[in-house]
């Protein structure tokens, strides 16, 4: 699975041959494996899932403010989703959005946990409904992985990026969610 990452991240044709070639195997053992191309795409993506899923557990974890927990897990979820936005783009191709949408659904749940109680408490302030805000906060970061695809945006700031545009979709004032993220993003 690392080698097939790492050669569809270099080369995102590369086919089953290719991938066999590098991780050092004949074809007919990658296949042994995965019947398909889409079905290995398929299973990195679910790697990506749930490494995405462990870390904003990770970043949500003793943490009260429900600001803070959102500008830990954008910038926890960033960093997973940059080793994979590449391949994030190539499975939009073979796997369908809707099978991605499928495998975020436990983080999805997660966040709109964590949005419900920002809410609650008056930390955010927006018209939509927390569930809402988290399919929100999952484009951002499709959005902003598809701007570094793009060029558009240099790698390095996607990270805060993500967790300052999450924070005032949700009704954080910028000044306030730049001040936040700038100082958990700031070298200790």
């Amino acid at each position: 699975m690392d080698i097939a990452l790492t050669e569809l991240l270099r080369d995102a044709d590369a086919s089953m041959d290719q991938i066999a070639r590098a991780a050092g195997v004949v074809r007919r053992t990658v296949y042994g494996h995965f019947p398909s191309r889409e079905a290995l795409i398929s299973a990195l993506v679910d790697d990506a899932a749930s490494a995405v899923e462990i870390a904003q557990a990770e970043a949500l974890r003793d943490v009260d403010d429900p600001a803070k927990a959102l500008a830990r897990a954008m910038l926890a979820a960033w960093e997973i989703a940059d080793g994979y936005r590449l391949l994030i783009s190539l499975a939009q191709r073979s796997v369908t959005v809707e099978g991605i949408h499928r495998r975020l659904e436990p983080v999805r749940r997660e966040c709109a946990a964590m949005l419900q109680r920002g809410l609650d408490e008056g930390r955010f302030t927006s018209p939509l409904p927390a569930v809402a805000l988290a399919y929100v906060r999952e484009q951002i970061l499709f959005g902003l992985m598809q701007a570094v695809n793009d060029g558009v945006l240099a790698p390095a700031d996607a990270g805060r990026s993500a967790a300052v545009t999450a924070l005032t979709a949700a009704g954080v004032p910028a000044v306030e969610a730049e001040e936040l993220v700038d100082g958990l993003t700031a070298a200790p």
